[in-house]
């Protein structure tokens, strides 16, 4: 309600001065008082401005975009400026579907359905879309409003035709008549349109505008038309007052803010891409110290698979290796460095290292790992590990392996039968001050065995055992040849893209042979009695078990040769018992000598007088490789070995 013009002085209330006019005690002519902060006035210095005015000021200068739509189709409301310098003019009274094609592609349109159908906001996160400003992502937030119902609107929320459809911004100026504040080509009476921003007595456009929450009241809005709290969210209010009689029903609509998070997002895509780098760099590191291929031995069959866990950089230290020892004898390493990150692929790289170099000694297994523990513990005495290493003998058919805090070898055998490795183990490498000790498996033809770290079995809802279980459970069932059975059991174990754990799995399966595949593999051995004598009976029987073999006649000299100069060396530096063991496979010829005594021949060079010395440099010279070890039960053993010819090699 504005203040009368009347023809005579009015009597003001008790107590208040005397309104300013024409009738003024001087009897000049005083200009109009100004207006109530109804919006109709222009305002005077000094007083606060007009409530219409300063909502609008302020949601201009609001760097967030601000939209209010009502009624079931969203018809537009009020858009602020940011909002047009982003996604250009839009005309006030049109549907949201029409007029803000924006909120169709950012699929906005039935959230805000949801939106005033259920009376909660909602907000869709960081979405990209495109305005006549460039492109940009924006988080938006959609939260329900009431808006007050002006006089003049039809009842669908568009303007009468009478009436200017204006911008939130204020496109259409206002002009002033005598201090009225009217806005040029507004109706008469000084309301603004239904679509700009209204008064502060409630009539009109968002003024009167507040949640559907209901929260209303003590903490409204002061003297100068300010509320505490922000624009947009949850909780959010817009300034309004209480609605005078000249406002009628209320409408039910929903108010947009959308936050330019572009930096944000671009931020946030510049980290994850770095990162995505930074593990691709350390997978790469993982998997160049890891075997590039797996060398096969002649006996088994040997499948490995790395997976790396979870999404970041940081790769853990899981490990294996298969080392070729010579004469038959596979090493075969598993092992898991604690912690994730490029150290603990450097420790897990410099340990396989190490386990090559002391495999190349052709130890026991708990010696190798008495030695690895000692260097574990100056590489990084923070840094705990846990390793197993076996080695597979095929003329035993067993498995001797040692264990340093790593989790049990798991075998099936040729009848299905599950079975884990029951010795005990020692603590991880790096802790010291502990004493390895080797046990020992049977690995008859048709079984399989599993080497694993604890990312395959550890699950952080379970017991570790019950991870144990289901693995025994996985195998019985796994069939087929070794890498089949690798991929079987990361499948049955549920080891996804996003297992949070590297995982390791180590499969060697010793081939049930028949047919020809059978008469590839053989085994002669003679037991050394005597002295002198047992040379010429060592050369006999090696020579008719090589014709019986039918290797060529070079191949057959060769082997002779080799067993001789092996016996011979046997009986003058070893001691009882002897025994002189020859072996095929379908790749080469094993001639291997044992005795009693433990010290390892060296080769040396023999000088021209010498008259003996000569016996293993012979044996370096004529075979494809040769070494030497020490027997579990005291004594050593000295072997040589032979590639095979094409001839002799079964074909492809």
């Amino acid at each position: 309600m504005r203040s009368g013009r009347g023809p005579g002085p009015q009597t003001p209330p008790d107590g208040a001065a005397p309104a300013a006019g024409k009738d003024g005690k001087d009897g000049k002519e005083r200009p109009d008082p100004p207006s109530r902060a109804d919006g109709a006035g222009p305002g005077v210095p000094g007083l606060p401005p007009p409530r219409d005015s300063l909502a609008r000021d302020v949601l201009d200068q609001v760097p967030g975009l601000v939209a209010v739509v009502h009624g079931p189709e969203h018809r537009i409301a009020y858009v602020n400026r940011a909002y047009t310098t982003v996604f250009g003019d839009r005309p006030v009274g049109g549907p949201a579907g029409d007029a803000l094609p924006e909120l169709s592609e950012l699929g906005l349109l039935p959230v805000m359905d949801q939106v005033l159908r259920s009376g909660r906001p909602r907000t869709v996160r960081a979405h990209r879309t495109h305005g006549p400003a460039g492109a940009g992502h924006y988080t938006f937030t959609c939260t329900p409003v009431e808006l007050s119902a002006t006089d003049g609107e039809s009842p669908t929320g568009a303007l009468p035709a009478d009436q200017p459809r204006v911008l939130a911004d204020g496109a259409s100026p206002g002009a002033t008549d005598g201090g009225s504040g009217a806005v040029e080509g507004a109706p008469p009476d000084g309301r603004r349109a239904p679509a700009t921003l209204g008064r502060a007595d409630g009539v009109g456009g968002l003024d009167g505008l507040h949640r559907l929450d209901g929260v209303d009241g003590e903490d409204g809005v002061d003297g100068v038309g300010r509320r505490s709290g922000g624009v947009g969210g949850d909780g959010a209010r817009l300034p309004h007052a209480p609605a005078s009689p000249a406002a009628s029903t209320r409408r039910r609509g929903v108010m947009l803010f959308a936050t330019d998070v572009t930096d944000q997002v671009e931020a946030a895509e510049r980290l994850r891409t770095s990162e995505r780098r930074q593990r691709e760099t350390a997978v790469t590191l993982q998997r160049s110290l890891l075997p590039q291929k797996l060398e096969q031995p002649d006996d088994l069959r040997v499948a490995a698979t790395y997976r790396p866990g979870g999404t970041d950089e940081a790769v853990g230290g899981d490990w294996y290796d298969v080392i070729t020892l010579g004469a038959g004898r596979t090493a075969l390493v598993i092992g898991d460095v604690m912690g994730r990150g490029v150290r603990a692929a450097a420790v897990m790289g410099q340990l396989r290292t190490a386990v090559r170099a002391y495999a190349r000694l052709d130890l026991p297994p708990h010696e190798v790992l008495q030695l690895l523990d000692g260097l574990a513990a100056e590489i990084d005495p923070n840094q705990i590990a846990t390793c197993l290493y076996a080695v597979h003998d095929p003329n035993e058919n067993r498995l001797v392996h040692s264990s340093a805090g790593h989790l049990p070898i798991i075998v099936r055998d040729a009848d299905g039968t599950v079975r884990r490795a029951a010795e005990p183990t020692g603590p991880p490498l790096g802790t010291g001050g502990w004493v390895h000790t080797s046990g020992s498996l049977e690995l008859g033809a048709g079984s399989t065995a599993v080497l694993y770290t604890d990312g395959l079995v550890e699950r952080r809802d379970a017991d570790i055992d019950h991870g144990i279980a289901a693995l025994e459970q996985a195998l019985a069932s796994a069939d087929g040849p070794a890498r089949a059975v690798c991929d079987r059991l990361i499948h049955a174990l549920g080891v996804t893209a996003d297992h949070d754990d590297d995982v390791a799995v180590l499969v060697l399966q010793h081939p049930m042979r028949t047919g020809p595949d059978a008469e590839l593999f053989h085994n002669a051995a003679l037991d050394l009695l005597g002295g002198v004598e047992a040379a010429p009976r060592a050369r006999a029987f090696a020579s008719g078990v090589l014709t019986s073999w039918r290797f060529p006649d070079d191949l057959h000299d060769l082997g002779v040769m080799a067993a001789s100069e092996l016996v011979a060396n046997s009986l003058q530096h070893g001691t009882p018992p002897m025994r002189l063991r020859l072996r095929r496979t379908d790749r080469r010829l094993i001639v291997e000598v044992t005795d009693g005594d433990d010290h390892l021949p060296r080769r040396r060079r023999a000088e021209p007088v010498d008259e003996s010395g000569r016996g293993i440099s012979i044996i370096a010279t004529i075979a494809s490789a040769w070494g030497s070890r020490r027997t579990p039960g005291g004594g050593k053993a000295v072997w040589c070995e032979f590639a095979l010819p094409d001839s002799c090699r079964p074909p492809g």
